[in-house]
């Protein structure tokens, strides 16, 4: 299962859901493919296995680092601290994690920008731990407008996406200065760059400092 799993991970994130058979997997794996139509009904079904697989390992893994995060801060979280919680987390399993992991961080990036149905398997794994970084944004900022705390998030969440999706746009822009594939560049400055995006539209509308 776990073969089966490896192999339609890895041909999704390259192809999408549409690009990709129960008979391509199964000649990944060199199987035939009445074993995958044993195990699943459909392709969807397949696909929807193989994202839920490690949402749950890295759903679970920053709620638990925003709740620990929370109680070390007795309650008193600061923006970036927040942030750092929910990204760096996530950003160490694909560093950590390998090829496989970066795959899943490409089919995620799928996902997220797939309306028609990823918008729903995004809601069913994540609002949660998406609700706990928000609660604990709103702490930090407690005279910012939620609006701009839930726009804050979406931008958070489009720039982790895209670093996901290693699309290498960003090294062909930068002459290779920047590497699409550096998570370790990405976790030492997203967390500080979206915290002072956060401070900036949370100030007061006269203008003042926050």
């Amino acid at each position: 299962m776990e073969q089966i799993l490896d192999a339609a991970e890895r041909l999704f994130s390259r192809h999408g859901l549409h690009g990709v058979t129960l008979k391509d997997v199964a000649k990944e794996v060199g199987v035939h493919h009445t074993l995958l139509n044993y195990y699943f009904n459909d392709k969807k079904q397949l696909f929807d296995a193989v994202f839920a697989r490690r949402a749950v390992v890295t759903r679970d893994l920053r709620m638990a680092a925003l709740d620990r995060y929370d109680a070390e801060t007795g309650g008193k979280p600061t923006v970036e601290g927040a942030l750092r919680a929910f990204l760096d987390t996530d950003l160490d399993l694909y560093t950590q994690g390998g090829e496989p992991w970066k795959n899943y961080g490409a089919l995620s990036a799928q996902v997220a920008n797939t309306p028609e149905w990823g918008a729903e398997l995004m809601d069913q794994h994540f609002d949660p731990v998406v609700l706990r970084l928000i609660d604990l944004l709103k702490k930090a900022l407690p005279d910012c407008a939620e609006a701009d705390i839930f726009w804050g998030y979406h931008f958070v969440t489009g720039a982790l996406m895209l670093t996901l999706a290693r699309t290498g746009r960003i090294d062909k822009l930068s002459n290779g200065v920047c590497s699409s594939e550096d998570f370790v560049a990405v976790k030492e400055r997203m967390a500080a760059f979206m915290a002072g995006g956060f401070m900036t539209i949370c100030k007061p509308k006269g203008g003042a400092g926050a």
